[in-house]
């Protein structure tokens, strides 16, 4: 191939992530030429709900997708994040890297989340964050916020909130340095399934894939293929708090710690392994949060979506 069209969203951590995909295959294949062509999403265009109330985080994908089947883009880049835990039928994910830090990061005047005013209007619309906030903190009033890091930034400055929660890797990755940013230990507050790392999405079978063999991170796969294990084998989407990360310990087996919790935070199900294969890992863990009672939690947490859709 020598002409290659990378569909994104056209929000700026967006653009960075795929300008930053485009510049790896420059310098991996010079004689390539690499456009890109941006995009307005249905994600990007409601703003005024959660997500998990107006069709998940699969509404952030849809456009790129159809970009993709219409053979006007050849690849999407992605946060990890953000995508489900299973493609739709007829595209693929070759490669997972480039992870950047991985933990959240609490954005306050008042300092970190311990020294808080009591009843905190907090920004945050993932239930993941809000479970474990509410945990250390059943005091605070979580609330939704939508849009992209500027925008939300702009909501945290200007007093709609007084902290708001966000990825330390997008402030990262956009190179905003704020002396009211305070990053939450990964003990504090577990991250989604694949936080940190960019995913390249693409048809399947697509010859695109070839080109990507030489971007390939193993470790950083490794650690994301059994993160999103857990997410599949618990059938959660974005509308369920739960959290699951990897890392490699010094004899190369994967430490992969996972949880599944009450949306208000008043009880949390914790589980880990230890193991090789990141297929069997996953499904071990999987196993422990089920058998303390991860099932009750999920049926609930999806049906109090459902009902917040109607």
């Amino acid at each position: 191939m020598q002409h290659i069209t990378i569909a994104t969203r056209e929000s700026a951590l967006a653009l960075w992530q795929a300008n930053f995909v485009r510049a790896r295959l420059l310098e991996a294949h010079p004689e390539l030429e690499v456009n890109l062509l941006g995009m307005t999403t249905k994600g990007d265009q409601w703003l005024n709900a959660p997500l998990h109330e107006i069709g998940g985080k699969g509404l952030f994908i849809k456009e790129l997708e159809v970009a993709m089947l219409e053979g006007r883009a050849d690849l999407a880049v992605h946060s990890v994040k953000d995508l489900p835990a299973h493609l739709p039928e007829g595209f693929s994910l070759p490669f997972v890297g480039f992870r950047e830090d991985v933990r959240d990061v609490l954005l306050s005047r008042h300092g970190a989340l311990d020294t808080l005013p009591q009843h905190a209007k907090v920004g945050s619309s993932s239930p993941r964050r809000q479970a474990q906030l509410l945990a250390l903190r059943p005091d605070l009033q979580v609330q939704s916020i939508r849009g992209n890091v500027q925008t939300r930034l702009a909501k945290l400055d200007s007093g709609e909130f007084d902290a708001i929660v966000l990825a330390q890797a997008g402030l990262s990755r956009l190179q905003l340095q704020r002396a009211d940013a305070h990053p939450l230990d990964i003990r504090t507050c577990l991250p989604a399934p694949g936080q940190g790392a960019l995913g390249i999405e693409v048809l399947a079978e697509s010859p695109v894939t070839d080109l990507l063999e030489s971007l390939v991170e193993p470790d950083v796969a490794r650690c994301v293929q059994a993160e999103r294990g857990i997410s599949a084998g618990l059938g959660a989407d974005c509308a369920l708090p739960v959290a699951a990360h990897a890392t490699l310990e010094s004899d190369g087996k994967m430490r992969l710690r996972a949880l599944v919790a009450m949306p208000d935070g008043s009880k949390i199900l914790r589980a880990e392994g230890l193991g090789t294969n990141a297929d069997v890992l996953a499904p071990q863990v999987v196993e422990q949060l089920l058998a303390q009672g991860a099932q009750a939690i999920l049926d609930a947490a999806q049906g109090a979506a459902q009902g917040a859709k109607k």
